[in-house]
């Protein structure tokens, strides 16, 4: 082979050990995209409905029609776990380049999610066995429940996370083939699911489905290399898988679960797949225009800060969310939420972030400090 056809196969030889220089300020602003979204929908457009046995959740877009083409943008945990596998090979080529040992590296990420987590359910546990205790409240648990839910998405990231090793060496070893295993994987788990009725073998889907988002973060710079065309390529290739598999009958249009249906996201399902390939095409085409107001000062401030504050901000918000609405009902006399959404209810929905954001942030500056991340003194690798 001459040293040309060298130079060529190593320029498209998947790799981990080269390291970008600077630190991507765009997958800062995915991820804090990302997580404001997620905030914004559980403070916004959670409507809490009163039954016998306790507070239960639900959303307008059961209530609206047409209103579920927006979870195509909105359902942003695709994207996110995108940003975590990019994230997370980033760092570890960092621990690598510094003599770290992977497993040392994977104990020490999972102990900084594991640990608050872990602390904000212990509590929530705690505090609700003693209001119920105390004050007879049949109905806690379900309170309980809905508060400290979101943290399901910790547990499928603290997985993986242990599984990074694995991830990696599949990554070396077959490259964009994975990606394909994965989707063969989830599809053959929605035909024995759908057609056969095998539904505990959603649980195989909650790995393959969400490994794949991660894995196809390990092709972040690869697609950043890759000319326009790919981009567009990518966006319409999962907006049209997309919107076939929804038009089949078989899954229902929302990417978020509405009750009385059934669920793309509990257990994800092929439509997640095609969700992350359409949300990574679309990043990639708004790129350039987003990365030139990034360079904007103050742009750079609030990408900066809303990820410093990310940790506390995502374990807390419905702590804050469940404190406005305490205030809410002690203030009113009655649990006076809205079964369905009215036109008052949508007019309200602009101001609908400002009491759970008043109650959020004193919790934060209480219990959450520790986990506020410190600025950095430069747009240098962090």
């Amino acid at each position: 082979m001459t040293d040309q056809a060298n130079t060529a196969a190593a320029a498209v030889t998947p790799t981990i050990a080269a390291e970008p220089a600077h630190r991507d300020n765009y997958i800062d602003f995915m991820r804090a995209f990302s997580l404001l979204v997620v905030v914004a929908w559980h403070w916004v457009f959670t409507i809490v409905v009163w039954k016998d046995d306790g507070p239960h959740a639900t959303n307008p877009i059961g209530f609206t029609t047409g209103l579920w083409a927006v979870t195509w943008l909105l359902q942003v945990m695709p994207l996110f776990f995108y940003v975590g596998g990019y994230s997370h090979l980033v760092a570890w080529r960092r621990a690598k380049a510094r003599g770290d040992r992977l497993n040392r590296f994977v104990l020490r990420r999972m102990r900084g999610l594991a640990i608050p987590a872990l602390s904000l359910l212990g509590v929530w546990i705690a505090l609700g066995s003693a209001l119920g205790a105390i004050f007879d409240l049949r109905w806690i648990g379900k309170a309980v429940l809905l508060v400290v839910s979101p943290l399901w998405f910790m547990g499928v990231y603290l997985m993986l996370i242990a599984l990074l090793p694995v991830f990696l060496w599949l990554h070396e070893r077959w490259d964009t083939i994975v990606l394909v295993f994965l989707a063969t994987i989830a599809g053959a788990v929605d035909i024995l699911r759908f057609r056969y009725g095998h539904e505990w073998l959603g649980i195989i889907n909650m790995i393959a489905v969400w490994a794949l988002c991660h894995q196809l973060g390990f092709f972040y710079e690869r697609l950043i290399a890759a000319t326009r065309r790919a981009d567009w390529t990518l966006l319409w290739a999962g907006l049209a898988a997309l919107a076939g598999l929804v038009a089949s009958g078989l899954y229902p249009g929302s990417m978020v679960g509405v009750p009385g249906e059934t669920s793309n996201m509990a257990p994800p399902t092929l439509c997640i797949v095609a969700l992350v390939a359409f949300q990574a095409g679309f990043a990639e085409v708004i790129r350039p225009r987003v990365e030139v107001r990034l360079l904007r000062p103050r742009w750079a401030r609030v990408n900066e800060t809303i990820n410093r504050f990310s940790m506390p901000l995502f374990l807390f918000h419905t702590t804050g969310m469940a404190l406005h609405r305490a205030a809410r009902y002690a203030l009113a006399g009655s649990r006076n939420e809205a079964r369905e959404p009215t036109l008052s209810w949508w007019l309200y929905r602009p101001l609908a972030f400002i009491g759970p954001l008043l109650f959020t942030l004193p919790v934060i500056y209480l219990f959450g400090r520790q986990w506020v991340k410190k600025p950095r003194r430069s747009a240098v690798a962090a």
